[in-house]
């Protein structure tokens, strides 16, 4: 009885190992380096400024347009 049972808590927590190994918990988000975020961030701010430039480009034209 107790050889099996010894066999059969090494096979259980060899395939709990496994099932961690295969679906790990995601707790924490993917690391991102310092360079990586800096890039994101002028990537956004360049979006945001080019739309800025692109609405007030477009508004002056509205403005500057004489009504017939």
């Amino acid at each position: 009885m107790n050889r099996r049972k010894k066999i059969k808590d090494i096979y259980d927590k060899r395939m709990k190992q496994a099932n961690l190994k295969v679906n790990p918990k995601k707790a924490k988000p993917k690391y991102i380096s310092k360079a990586e975020r800096a890039k994101v961030e002028a990537q956004a701010a360049e979006e945001n400024s080019l739309s800025d430039t692109t609405l007030a480009d477009s508004a002056d034209a509205i403005t500057t347009e004489e009504p017939t």
